[in-house]
């Protein structure tokens, strides 16, 4: 059968599906090393992982929408909505008390994180007719991620997804493990079972849909449920989710698009191109950082500006407006439109 590549066989293959899988071997392969390398080099990993592959992938959302022109003339109400929507929700969940602001913005991540996998997971399912098979795939990328969040929520980790204790309200519910589990690997059985059943029954494989669901069960698994481990979880976690994110982008709105749809951004079609777009978002990703430095964490870097905890409720919520922007525009700039009879 036609496989449905986002573009083809190598590039969706190294930047969209292998991620997941190259990372886990290298856990696997390096463990110890791991470990070292999360003691003694904590700003080196700092800075590729979260700033220029976890932040960075916030910014390539510009490629789809502010720097389009055309898009936000047509969609004005959104995109100057957003942003306030973003700080105004901020600044309301602030007055509740940091862990209550941080915990809230942990669970719209996590809901971003699922819909995306869900999203690739549609997009290479895209040739298929709406059948069970099809409803069977969504239930399995569904599993392979709620499931383990569900699990960290009943069981502490050593690591976080933004700040301590943004979970620990949700360790209170009655016991659910067991149940969840028995679930989970009953999911993971049934698509197990009915995949071998295309390929050897029916003679049909959708190469990069099965890689993709396999690389979310094997991420979200080992990444938060195996293993128990920041460095790790952080590898699995942002590169699996940031990578095929910022290639996406890149693909279908500059790679794919006619020169006369892309207007000036058509200077970032050429192979000169790919490292300006690269280098655009990394300038966005460490502007920003630097600012959360400066003045609000000052872990890795400080100008002792000295400001005062009352400014931080207006701040925080300021500095989080791109990232919220991103989450909540997200649910809005992929769908398709509805066809008009």
């Amino acid at each position: 059968m036609k496989q449905p590549w986002i573009h083809n066989a190598k590039t969706d293959g190294w930047f969209i599906l292998s991620s997941p899988f190259i990372i886990l071997l290298i856990v696997f392969l390096f463990q110890k090393q791991i470990q070292g390398l999360e003691n003694h080099y904590s700003f080196y990993t700092w800075l590729f992982l979260i700033v220029f592959v976890d932040v960075a992938h916030v910014y390539s959302t510009l490629f789809k929408t502010y720097f389009v022109k055309q898009e936000v003339r047509k969609r004005k109400l959104l995109y100057y909505g957003i942003p306030a929507v973003s700080w105004i929700l901020g600044l309301i969940l602030y007055q509740f008390g940091s862990l209550t602001f941080w915990s809230v913005l942990a669970l719209i991540a996590v809901f971003h994180f699922i819909r995306q996998q869900y999203g690739f997971m549609r997009i290479y399912a895209r040739f298929e007719p709406n059948s069970w098979s099809k409803n069977i795939d969504g239930i399995a990328v569904y599993s392979a991620t709620i499931f383990p969040m569900l699990y960290w929520f009943k069981t502490p980790r050593t690591f976080t997804w933004f700040v301590e204790n943004e979970f620990s309200w949700l360790q209170d519910i009655p016991d659910y493990v067991p149940l969840i589990t028995f679930l989970y690997f009953g999911i993971l059985m049934i698509w197990i079972l009915k995949t071998m059943y295309e390929i050897f029954k029916k003679k049909q494989y959708n190469i990069p849909k099965i890689a993709l669901i396999s690389g979310t069960y094997l991420s979200w698994y080992f990444g938060i449920v195996y293993f128990n481990n920041d460095l790790v979880f952080t590898f699995l976690n942002v590169i699996s989710h940031g990578i095929p994110y910022v290639a996406l982008i890149y693909l279908r709105e500059i790679k794919q698009k006619d020169e006369q749809k892309l207007n000036n951004l058509s200077l970032f079609k050429s192979t000169f191109g790919i490292f300006l777009f690269v280098v655009t978002i990394l300038a966005f990703a460490f502007f920003e950082e630097f600012l959360w430095e400066i003045l609000i964490w000052n872990e890795h870097f400080s100008l002792n500006l000295n400001i005062s905890l009352t400014w931080f409720q207006f701040l925080i919520p300021l500095l989080v407006v791109p990232q919220l922007t991103h989450y909540l525009l997200d649910g809005f700039i992929w769908r398709k439109p509805k066809k008009v009879n």
